[in-house]
């Protein structure tokens, strides 16, 4: 009873990482770029120490590396959205300054006339400089990320190149995520991404929708919710059986 009662209690605590997970990305069905993690892997490890020989318990094992599979593209007709392509990243500043990277293609200007995205994050320039743009200028962002920004009086002009989007190709890099949902580079935090093959483009006046499969999420949460019941319905048989023992020894004695 000890063993069958540790390994389901050690497996009902590891699993709370996948239902973490699981439960993140439901909550970002709808999110613009939003990317799933690939999934939470579970592997057996020996328990050392006196009387441990035979046990093996359960552990979750999630480095949370981002799947860079594409979510619908939505044509919105807004000026400051842009939907990045095939395996490219934007370059934006976290809040304590470091270079970290996103998806999220929803851009807007703050107060102070600075570049940034729904989630508030500083996008970043090619010189790695937030993106300032002239108060009240109409925006045009091109395919290749520059931006030009023209005045009422300029409307029938090109405009003025104001900056240019820090697009990185990450096709040959491995992107985890950050607490706040900002990629990085595995085992580099702040550092930059070195462009693959291919040309980091976006698709302006449009945003890429999630990745997450709304069914493929709310199917995986119910296998989960089923596991955890099992966890437990051993538990209690466990229980049962020991208490059954239990009472045999007493009436022989």
């Amino acid at each position: 009873m000890d063993r069958l009662a540790f390994n389901a209690v050690a497996a009902i605590n590891e699993n709370r990482l996948a239902r973490q997970v699981t439960a993140n990305e439901l909550a970002n069905v709808s999110t613009p770029g939003f990317k799933r993690s690939y999934e939470v892997a579970m592997r057996a490890i020996k328990v050392e120490g006196p009387g441990l020989e035979t046990r093996l318990q359960p552990q979750a094992i999630s480095t949370d590396i981002v799947s860079m599979r594409p979510g619908a593209v939505m044509a919105t007709g807004r000026d400051l959205d842009v939907s990045i392509n095939e395996k490219a990243v934007l370059g934006v500043s976290t809040r304590d300054g470091q270079l970290a990277f996103t998806r999220r293609g929803d851009l807007q200007v703050s107060a102070t006339g600075v570049l940034q995205n729904g989630s508030g994050f500083v996008v970043r320039g090619e010189n790695g400089q937030p993106i300032t743009l002239p108060s009240g200028s109409k925006v045009n962002i091109n395919p290749d990320g520059s931006i030009y920004a023209t005045s009422d009086a300029q409307m029938a002009d090109p405009g003025v190149l104001v900056g240019r989007l820090m697009l990185r190709d990450s096709s040959q890099a491995r992107l985890v995520r950050r607490e706040d949902g900002l990629f990085q580079p595995e085992g580099n935090p702040g550092s930059d991404i070195t462009n693959g093959t291919l040309r980091p483009s976006l698709t302006p006046k449009a945003l890429e929708g999630s990745n997450v499969n709304a069914m493929e999420i709310m199917i995986k949460l119910i296998d989960q919710s089923r596991s955890f019941e099992q966890q437990i319905r051993i538990i209690k048989e466990s229980k049962s059986g020991d208490e059954a023992g239990a009472s045999m020894l007493k009436a022989n004695g």
